[in-house]
């Protein structure tokens, strides 16, 4: 039971930032929209590089093949990309501004996530 436990909460996890990946390609216009709207350079280069980076760390975890390398590039993109992305600081609406501050806080929480699995032995059951 433990290890479908694991497996279920895996497919989860991977495939939120897979699926976030595949959007960064589907929607590139909004994605590279509102990376000119944040001041990200290269904008558009930035939405492809940041869903690719998505889809090949999400799958890595998703699949269980080398998740420890997926894990780091996940810390690595949520620790680059939430404050640039979610600085709710710099925001006056307070309705933006509570928006940009959820998913700041949803971003700490998945790199809480993610470093925790970090920790965890591997091969995990039914990885590749």
């Amino acid at each position: 039971m433990t290890e479908i436990l694991f497996l279920t909460g895996r497919l989860l996890f991977g495939g939120l930032f897979a699926y976030n990946g595949v959007n960064h390609f589907r929607n590139y216009v909004a994605v590279r929209g509102y990376c000119a709207y944040k001041h990200v350079p290269i904008p558009g280069a930035s939405a492809i590089i940041s869903g690719g980076w998505l889809v090949v760390s999400g799958s890595s975890v998703l699949v269980g093949f080398r998740p420890e390398v997926g894990l780091v590039l996940i810390v690595l993109f949520l620790l680059v990309v939430t404050p640039v992305m979610h600085d709710f600081w710099n925001i006056a609406d307070p309705g933006q501004r509570l928006g940009e501050m959820i998913n700041f806080t949803k971003n700490a929480a998945l790199m809480g996530a993610t470093l925790m699995m970090l920790s965890l032995p591997r091969p995990w059951p039914y990885s590749l």
